[in-house]
């Protein structure tokens, strides 16, 4: 069974990292979650599933308002080829999460370890990040620190990369699922 909120809040005590957890309705996409969150400070996140053409899995984290550009992020990753994004499948295999619910978060369910985490270079500036924990109806707010410490200890260190503001940029735009 994949991990729940609880089973996360439960492992972020274990590691002793501070995290604050505000609950809303369901969100997909960016645009619903810049009208429904708020006021909770930090920089807040949008997060691609993506598979490359071996197979290899990468979970992507930007801000909300990054333009990724995926006909070339697959060179800046040193991916096999360009990029698809995941299936609904494959993400709740490996991840054990929903559409919509793509998160840093998830790696705690990857025991395999079959995901790379990259974290744009751009949202790690922000002292404090907003993901979701596992579940689209809440927002959980970390420090960018315990974020990076947390994923280490799941056995998925992050890649810390410029992947945002890449030349001839495409933006995932606030129809897409965050």
């Amino acid at each position: 069974m994949p991990a729940t909120p609880d089973d996360l809040f439960a492992y972020l005590d274990r590691l002793g990292i501070t995290h604050e957890t505000v609950t809303h309705p369901p969100l997909f996409t960016v645009e619903e979650s810049q009208a429904l969150r708020g006021t909770i400070p930090g920089g807040h996140s949008k997060n691609l599933f993506l598979r490359d053409k071996k197979g290899t899995l990468f979970l992507v984290s930007t801000l909300e308002e990054a333009a990724i550009e995926l006909k070339s992020l697959h060179r800046a990753l040193g991916a096999s080829g360009r990029f698809s994004f995941g299936s609904a499948d494959l993400m709740r295999e490996t991840l054990g999460i929903e559409p919509g619910a793509v998160t840093p978060f998830a790696a705690l369910n990857d025991t395999a370890r079959r995901v790379t985490v990259v974290l744009d270079a751009a949202m790690m500036a922000h002292p404090r990040l907003n993901f979701h924990p596992l579940r689209n109806t809440m927002t959980t707010t970390i420090a960018r620190d315990d974020l990076v410490r947390f994923l280490t200890e799941t056995g998925h260190p992050p890649r810390i990369l410029p992947v945002s503001g890449l030349t001839e940029t495409i933006a995932i735009g606030s129809t897409d699922t965050i």
